[in-house]
């Protein structure tokens, strides 16, 4: 029987605003988070959906919370994630942001530096607070894609990380089937070869359930 779970899920991008109308971020869609949240709406978890933009409906039935910036998200995760039993971190948080963000539209200038700083890492930040909670990060490399999800996970303390990557003859973003792979923290790697995001999203919930279980068994102990 598959348990019931309160479940937070993060997706989409950050923007990160250089003034009222520019702004810094990435191509993410936000398929993959959606796909997670219907499939956990479907098991009956109590789901909890923090998106960034995107162009899509969130599921019927779930709690959902719009955000914008990446500050914006971090308070959002910080205020629901105590009341949680998992955390499936799918969002593509933008890394950088402006220090601030100018009132008016930037004029056109010949040349135009910036000086950008870092983004909160927020699924590292909650890692360190996560007690019994599980935490799945995601992320999205251009080379090297195993190896460095085998250092993320390890270095952002998770439970498991999806890993994706990026080439010319594979691009992962939007509603398409993809190759992807989930890593545990003994740095195993499961392949999923050509999958659509739908078919990803139960696999994923099944492996959740799996790791949720093993934390349970080691506190009976």
């Amino acid at each position: 029987m598959t348990p019931s779970l309160n479940i937070l899920i993060t997706a989409g991008p950050t923007r990160e605003m250089l003034d009222p109308v520019r702004f810094l971020s990435n191509v993410s869609t936000g398929h993959m988070g959606y796909a997670i949240a219907r499939a956990a709406k479907n098991r009956q978890y109590q789901v909890t959906l923090i998106s960034g933009p995107t162009a899509l409906k969130p599921p019927k039935g779930i709690r959902f919370i719009s955000i914008g910036n990446a500050w914006e998200m971090r308070k959002a995760c910080r205020r629901v994630f105590p009341k949680q039993e998992a955390l499936i971190m799918t969002a593509a948080v933008c890394d950088f942001t402006a220090p601030s963000t100018s009132l008016h539209k930037i004029r056109r200038v010949k040349t135009k530096k910036f000086i950008l700083k870092q983004t909160p890492d927020i699924v590292a930040g909650l890692a360190r607070s996560k007690g019994k909670r599980v935490i799945i990060g995601f992320c999205l490399e251009t080379e090297n894609w195993l190896e460095n999800a085998k250092k993320k996970i390890r270095g952002k303390k998770l439970d498991g990380i999806v890993a994706n990557y990026y080439s010319k003859t594979h691009v992962p973003f939007g509603d398409r089937k993809i190759t992807t792979a989930f890593v545990d923290k003994k740095g195993n790697a499961r392949i999923l070869k050509n999958q659509s995001k739908t078919v990803i999203a139960g696999k994923l919930l099944g492996w959740l359930e799996e790791l949720v279980k093993i934390n349970s068994e080691k506190r009976s102990k």
